[in-house]
């Protein structure tokens, strides 16, 4: 029975503890500008002893906080001196920061009100479900049918196509193919014209009956020919319909200023504000990176709260709880600065290395992978991957993402010098160039790069023209 004696063994191993601070290091890393401005002054409201820096501090209030904590944790009680906690009232001014879990005193002057935010009164877009609902409010219907209605808006995509059949929203409700059907046609007549289609032929149909209704060659092309429209294959077209080629293209143009997408407008998000992280300037001839930090709320510690904490305080609740809002205010301070040193440091090694590009152009941008600047910075590539996520930069080029001068290399006459980039701006190009009558196709591109001493594969020529989202051989043809 020894196997059921008690033994002692001990086992050594490595393990990665995130810490509170080391977490907000790398969140904070990950904000842009905008949302770290967002993130400080949120801080600033959060924790009492932070303040903004107004102007510059006094010279007695400006020695380092860590400084100050150290000295905080080291210092000797003083004799006999005026305790500065006697100059304030803790039951009133520290009550709202501290939750003991005693009642507060009530009183009028205590007494607070819920009001509405200011932007609750400001109108924000209406989104495509409100329009069709408020369309739905001011129509004549049964309840049923209302219902039904809902139920089809409450299923539409975001460019405006109905995505449940209407078996599965009758079953779903137990209602009549009847006033399925009288539901839907109710919708389909709503605005924009187009809306609640479930295909794109029924779109279109829908919307030349209220934008052009005397139209009827369109009306036939898109009905039965809506395949060889696509491939632009109009010659086909006018052979099939019996119809002169100019005729057929007459309706062609009417048929292109229809929306084939009507839900989308109703459905846009909001254009993202970009504002710089850093800039990109030549001094004396050398790129040089500058943090654009100059409406950032610069954070000092509170010289009262410094002032409280240098003594001994009467109410230990109330140093721990200071105490600890001082040790989160030195860290989220050291953090942003962390921030700053590391996005600088990423930003130098990018400079290092695409100077041609900022000088000439985007076709001199060389390969530069994540793991080769984490290297020379020192840092894990999630490190870097965070200090270039959705941020910007102003160059001489405009205002770059930082994640754009990323780019995997490919083979070329100077071996891995041309970034994928590169290489999908000269396809681009190509395309651009070539003579639509007889556009070409992609392995004569593969044949056009060989040449040129790139050597990539025509399925890889495919994958990158399929990524620029340019149509096929077939589809670019332009026939007379």
């Amino acid at each position: 029975m020894n196997w059921l004696a008690p033994k002692l063994s001990l086992r050594v191993a490595q393990k990665q503890i995130l810490t509170p601070g080391l977490v907000q290091m790398v969140s904070v890393l990950a904000l842009n500008r905008l949302e770290l401005r967002e993130m400080i002054n949120q801080e600033i409201m959060a924790n009492p002893v932070l303040d903004e820096v107004a102007e510059e501090p006094n010279t007695a209030d400006s020695y380092t906080d860590e400084a100050f904590l150290k000295a905080e944790t080291e210092k000797v009680p003083e004799k006999e001196a005026a305790n500065p906690f006697d100059e304030f009232d803790f039951g009133s001014f520290f009550s709202q920061y501290l939750d003991t879990g005693a009642e507060r005193s009530s009183g009028s002057e205590r007494e607070e009100f819920e009001r509405p935010s200011f932007d609750k009164f400001l109108s924000s877009p209406s989104s495509l479900a409100d329009h069709l609902t408020w369309q739905l409010s001011v129509s004549i219907c049964t309840e049923t049918v209302r219902r039904i209605a809902e139920s089809i808006i409450g299923n539409l995509d975001e460019n405006g196509y109905l995505t449940a059949t209407l078996d599965e929203i009758a079953q779903a409700g137990n209602y009549s193919a009847e006033d399925v059907e009288e539901a839907l046609t109710m919708v389909q007549e709503f605005d924009p014209p187009g809306i609640a289609a479930r295909d794109l032929q029924e779109c279109l149909l829908m919307q030349l009956k209220v934008l052009d209704p005397q139209n009827t060659l369109a009306q036939q092309i898109i009905a039965e020919h809506l395949k060889l429209l696509q491939n632009n294959q109009l010659k086909e077209v006018a052979r099939a319909l019996n119809r002169p080629v100019e005729l057929v293209k007459r309706a062609v143009d009417v048929i292109k200023r229809l929306d084939p997408k009507p839900g989308l407008r109703y459905n846009k998000t909001e254009a993202r504000l970009v504002e710089p992280d850093v800039q990109f300037r030549k001094v004396d001839g050398e790129w040089q990176v500058f943090m654009n930090d100059d409406d950032l709320p610069q954070l000092r510690l509170n010289p009262t709260y410094r002032r409280l904490l240098a003594r001994d305080a009467a109410d230990r609740d109330v140093r721990n709880y200071v105490k600890e809002r001082f040790t989160a205010a030195v860290q989220l301070m050291k953090n942003i600065e962390q921030r700053k040193h590391t996005i600088l440091r990423v930003c130098q090694s990018i400079l290092r290395r695409q100077g041609d590009y900022l000088d000439h152009g985007a076709d001199h941008l060389r390969p530069m992978m994540i793991k080769e600047v984490a290297e020379e910075v020192g840092v894990h590539p999630s490190t870097v991957s965070r200090a270039v996520a959705n941020k910007y930069v102003h160059t001489p080029q405009g205002v770059l993402e930082l994640r754009c001068f990323f780019s995997e290399s490919v083979n070329g006459p100077q071996g891995s010098e041309m970034s994928l980039l590169s290489l999908k701006r000269r396809v681009k190009k190509m395309i651009e160039d070539e003579d639509t009558s007889h556009p070409l196709t992609d392995e004569q591109i593969t044949k056009k790069l060989s040449d040129e001493g790139i050597h990539v594969t025509r399925r890889t020529v495919a994958k990158y023209r399929e990524d620029l989202r340019i149509p096929s051989t077939h589809r670019r043809r332009v026939k007379g």
